[in-house]
């Protein structure tokens, strides 16, 4: 027989969004997410004025909700290898580290872009 998904349609975005805050109220639990949502509500807006047109301001403040999305990610290979087990074990410090990695990278990457925007609007 070929059943109906229970979850489709609107129902099925409605519960999708509920799932999206729902992860947003647990990053904001996370120090560095808070951290990065209180440094992201500066920079933002701050991409409106430094940037030249819609091309900077997308990559200045894409670059911002890029470390975020980094970060919740990290934080879920975190708490998905917490929830493994609290013994430690090779696999799950790799784990953690390129997790950490990963954000690290995003972090240059957006210092990087803010870094060479500044530069380009002071000396250009």
């Amino acid at each position: 027989m070929n059943h109906a998904p229970k979850n489709s349609g609107v129902s099925r975005l409605w519960n999708a969004i509920g799932y999206s805050i729902s992860g947003l109220h647990a990053g904001w639990h996370e120090i560095p997410f808070r951290q990065e949502c209180i440094v992201a509500c500066v920079l933002i807006p701050l991409a409106f004025w430094l940037g030249g047109n819609w091309g900077e301001v997308a990559l200045l403040a894409g670059s911002v909700l890029m470390v975020m999305v980094v970060e919740l990610l990290n934080s879920a290979v975190e708490a998905t290898v917490d929830r493994v087990g609290p013994e430690w074990h090779e696999l799950s410090k790799r784990a953690k580290d390129m997790g950490s990695a990963a954000v690290f990278l995003s972090v240059l990457l957006c210092g990087g872009i803010w870094i060479a925007a500044a530069f380009h609007y002071c000396y250009a």
